[in-house]
């Protein structure tokens, strides 16, 4: 087996992550991407986590003067006053001062007092860590590409021969294409700002493992926090023998005592029908046995939530305020989904949760920036799957009668159980149905029930077993109809 290469942390937990630890001791790492991705900021990170560990940290700039980085990185929050800097970036006067070469080239000039002010840096501060920003700039010191490549080449072996771990960055483009500098580097990260959101992804990482694909990150206060996608783990978990009960009898009836813990549990049903009470009468009760859930609501304010659950008997005020229940208001228009993604599964972590709710499907569809639902509603529930914990997914279809439908999202497949509600017209009245589609674990009540949302809670009727035509939303009666239902 082969050994693990020794690293240094990135300074950024998430950015650890995806690199399996951080850049292995020795490396060349090339950080590259557009305008303002936030590449300075993860030099930065980096340098700091070496201040942090008593490394001497070298930040060399060859474009932006240090004045301006330090101001940039205060505005983040970012302390840098322990970092060196070595300020190679253009004078104020230099463009004032008029400089003719007649022998030389001004490449051959410039490139003679800007090595030597590197090496005496680097002899002085024996850096462990080397932040260079940006590589390409050298190019500009060189009289044509081979020169380039080889200055570079020297450069990079000089500081691993100093016993440095350097992590620079590059300015693209299609006039100064970095392909060259991909090839000389150990890792290679690339950063992405577009209309999707901010992207982070690995091309390269010679001497290690990593997460492959695109994991999304954020600037914020405190710099730079990256989300790496979540990959849920393949070990088998056994089947617990602990099954969560609604309180509602009737209800525990049409799903054969309950549902069971470490299940996903998909509420299906059209706008207004009851997804979220029958949600929150299980939170309300797993909360009389000192069990913990966490409700995400994409859609409704928790303030008004909490006033629409006291007025049919749930105190989720109560559930609140004794630590049972984490109610949160989710902007889909803010958090990415890896970034939701991390929030749910953190929490349920750190706070022994037992029951999460996702409030709705259709909410989450909006953080995802054009990626599948399926995929990342699939990671998220089965990394909590694999903690033991119970997932309720909110399913909103559109249609309110018509055509049977258990969700546009193709996220059936998922669910180990699978409660619908439905609108019925009855003479000419709308009145509401409950039953159980699928349970994976245990059997299960065939029927359908009229159930009613009223100020005492949740009442389910007997089965309707003389109507046929439930699941169109217009039945008709079969055999005597009965006085009440």
């Amino acid at each position: 087996m082969e050994a693990k290469q020794p690293k240094l942390s990135t300074g950024i937990v998430g950015l650890d992550e995806i690199t399996n630890g951080g850049f292995v001791i020795g490396s060349t790492n090339l950080l590259r991407g557009g305008p303002g991705v936030g590449k300075t900021t993860i030099g930065i990170h980096f340098l700091l986590e070496g201040v942090k560990q008593n490394e001497n940290s070298l930040f060399i700039t060859l474009g932006e003067p240090t004045s301006n980085i330090k101001r940039n990185a205060s505005q983040l929050g970012l302390n840098v006053e322990k970092i060196t800097f070595l300020d190679l970036s253009p004078e104020p006067d230099f463009f004032s001062k008029v400089e003719t070469y007649d022998i030389f080239t001004p490449a051959e000039v410039e490139r003679e007092p800007t090595t030597r002010q590197i090496v005496e840096t680097i002899e002085k501060v024996k850096p462990v860590r080397v932040f260079l920003d940006a590589m390409t700039q050298f190019k500009f010191l060189s009289t044509d590409n081979f020169q380039f490549r080889k200055q570079v080449l020297s450069f990079l072996h000089y500081l691993q021969d100093n016993h440095a771990t350097i992590l620079f960055t590059t300015e693209s483009s299609a006039l100064a294409p970095d392909d060259d500098l991909q090839f000389m580097a150990d890792a290679v990260i690339h950063m992405e700002n577009n209309e999707n959101g901010r992207f982070i992804s690995i091309s390269k990482f010679r001497g290690s493992d990593y997460l492959s694909g695109k994991h999304s990150y954020k600037i914020a206060q405190n710099g730079i926090k990256v989300f790496p996608r979540i990959v849920p783990k393949l070990e088998a978990n056994a089947l617990s023998d602990i099954v969560y009960q609604f309180g509602v009898p009737t209800i525990d009836e049409l799903l054969g005592g309950g549902v069971e813990k470490g299940t996903i549990i998909l509420v299906s049903g059209p706008s207004g029908v009851g997804k979220t009470t029958i949600a929150m009468q299980l939170a309300k009760n797993i909360a009389t046995h000192h069990a913990k859930s966490a409700y995400y609501t994409f859609e409704e304010d928790v303030n008004m939530l909490i006033k629409r659950c006291q007025s049919i008997g749930i105190d989720a005020h109560k559930n609140i305020s004794e630590g049972f229940l984490d109610l949160k208001k989710i902007e889909p228009l803010i958090y990415s989904a890896d970034e939701f993604s991390h929030l749910v599964y953190d929490n349920a972590v750190q706070n022994n949760v037992s029951v999460v709710v996702i409030d709705s499907t259709s909410g989450f569809n909006l953080s995802l920036n054009g990626e599948n639902i399926v995929t990342k509603m699939h990671a998220l529930c089965k990394q909590l799957q694999g903690i033991g914990v119970t997932t309720v997914l909110i399913n909103e279809v559109e249609n309110i009668t018509g055509d049977f439908k258990i969700t546009e999202e193709r996220l059936s497949y998922l669910s180990d159980t699978i409660i619908f509600l439905r609108y019925l017209e009855i003479d000419g009245k709308l009145r509401k149905a409950i039953g159980v589609l699928k349970k994976r674990l245990s059997n299960f009540e065939k029927t359908l029930r009229e159930f009613e949302i009223a100020s005492d809670g949740i009442t389910v009727g007997e089965p309707l077993v003389n109507l046929r035509g439930i699941l169109l939303g217009v039945p008709e009666w079969v055999g005597d109809k009965p006085e009440k239902i």
